[in-house]
């Protein structure tokens, strides 16, 4: 019996701008069983610092992810010959609660994960990582990530709260959710906090690109080097829009100059074909600074892009 996987609308079935305000169009399910890989949305933005906005994020990514069509063309990717793929909606979070919102989410991730469906995530602000990362953990024990951002997301605390977009991090090691050996921060520069900022994840274990040392080159080298350390285990990918350069991506909450450029980000993600990823989030984007919708354009066809490199996704030969 051959499996019918769900599809994408496609453009000439009807006009883009019509059809369900989905993630690429495709269909919905009320839960990830059944299904590979799914993509679900956490409205949030409690936990930021600076120019708020996240909590539209999922709406504004999904609305631009409308053009879209189904098969890479650089990389030759068909995820949709391959998975079972659906957009399973928003998590519930509790607008007025960021420790309530936290549990939420932890708990919905637990459900998914149960299922065996890989998450990507369309944030919602950093803070969302730490209770994905917790119900990970459940299923896969202390993982290696890739992280891609302007900010190493390790202060010990945000006006004395202990969990806030610039925590995750700082939380993940402390419980012991990531594998600091086979941690790549990517893209981080700008100012910080103390004159250690970014020698604090590398007692970790964590491997520390600076943006300064991407500029002008390909990123494929260090990709490769990438793989060879993260290696066979799981992997997380979480992706903080504010890693690329405001030129990019201006619709966030706390651009920095001199960042990434649009290809070096799909060389990273593209350069993750092979490990095992058991889940990704592309977060910061904040609709109101995002006057043209390019930033949320970029955030849909990353996390397209995260979805072709899953390890269940087959290319065309």
């Amino acid at each position: 019996m051959t499996t019918k996987f769900n599809q994408p609308l496609g453009g000439n079935d009807m006009p883009r701008f019509g059809g369900p305000a989905t993630m690429m169009r495709l269909p919905t399910a009320t839960d990830a069983r059944g299904l590979d890989a799914c993509f679900v949305g956490i409205p949030f933005d409690i936990g930021t610092s600076n120019r708020p906005g996240t909590r539209y994020g999922p709406r504004s990514i999904r609305a631009e992810s409308c053009l879209i069509r189904p098969y890479n063309m650089a990389t030759r990717a068909a995820p949709f010959d391959s998975m079972q793929v659906a957009d399973i909606g928003d998590v519930a979070i509790n607008t007025f609660n960021l420790t309530d919102s936290v549990r939420i989410i932890e708990e919905a991730y637990d459900e998914i994960l149960k299922a065996d469906c890989i998450p990507l995530t369309l944030g919602g602000d950093h803070t969302i990582a730490l209770p994905i990362l917790r119900a990970i953990r459940k299923k896969h024990g202390p993982v290696g990530m890739i992280h891609v951002d302007a900010h190493a997301d390790i202060n010990d605390h945000m006006f004395g709260e202990p969990i806030a977009h610039g925590t995750p991090f700082r939380r993940a090691v402390e419980e012991d959710l990531l594998d600091g050996n086979r941690v790549y921060q990517i893209g981080l520069r700008a100012t910080g906090y103390a004159a250690d900022d970014f020698d604090w994840p590398r007692d970790q274990g964590f491997t520390v690109v600076q943006a300064e040392d991407c500029w002008y080159q390909s990123l494929a080298p260090l990709m490769q080097e990438a793989r060879a350390k993260v290696g066979d285990g799981p992997v997380y990918l979480s992706f903080d829009i504010d890693g690329l350069d405001p030129a990019f991506a201006p619709g966030t909450g706390t651009p920095e100059p001199g960042g990434l450029t649009t290809s070096q980000g799909l060389e990273i993600i593209r350069g993750c074909r092979g490990l095992d990823i058991v889940g990704g989030d592309l977060v910061e984007v904040s609709p109101p600074y995002d006057t043209n919708g390019n930033t949320a354009l970029l955030a849909a066809n990353l996390l397209f892009e995260m979805l072709c490199v899953l390890p269940k996704t087959k290319y065309r030969t």
